[in-house]
């Protein structure tokens, strides 16, 4: 799993004009890659990092400042674009296998205790963030 993490003040998901998704105080949004050798042990590594990662602001971390996480699935994020101009999504696992391991990291974060809001899996979405900082880590399960 890859997980494009960033520290912001307010967040939504819009599809087809609709707000579907939103944070509207500070907490992270959540841009989520699966590749294909995912599973239940990255899943967990992954809401737990989510969860503790101290990037909000005085070095808390979601857990410790109850903050909201917006969760957006993107498979480009295992896009490769080594070669030639136009790039390969190889490496992200087909919508069967990322689907339900979306929904299961969300679900993770939501027992763990966190807020949550989600896009919507497969769905043209416009993202709109406020990057606090700005604030942008790259997390890859190991």
């Amino acid at each position: 799993m890859r997980a494009v993490v960033q520290r912001v003040t307010s967040a939504s998901v819009t599809v087809d004009g609709e707000v579907v998704g939103a944070i509207e105080a500070p907490g992270l949004l959540v841009l989520l890659g699966v590749t294909h050798d995912d599973g239940p042990a990255q899943v967990e590594w992954m809401a737990r990092k989510l969860w503790g990662v101290r990037i909000l602001r005085d070095e808390q971390s979601a857990s410790d400042a109850d903050a909201p996480l917006l969760v957006v699935s993107q498979f480009t994020l295992y896009g490769d674009a080594r070669k030639g101009r136009r790039p390969t999504w190889n490496a992200a696992a087909p919508g069967a296998v990322s689907e339900p391991l979306y929904d299961a990291l969300c679900t993770e974060l939501e027992r763990l205790g966190a807020t949550v809001a989600r896009g919507v899996f497969g769905a043209d979405m416009a993202v709109e963030s406020v990057n606090d900082g700005p604030v942008t880590l790259v997390l890859d399960t190991p």
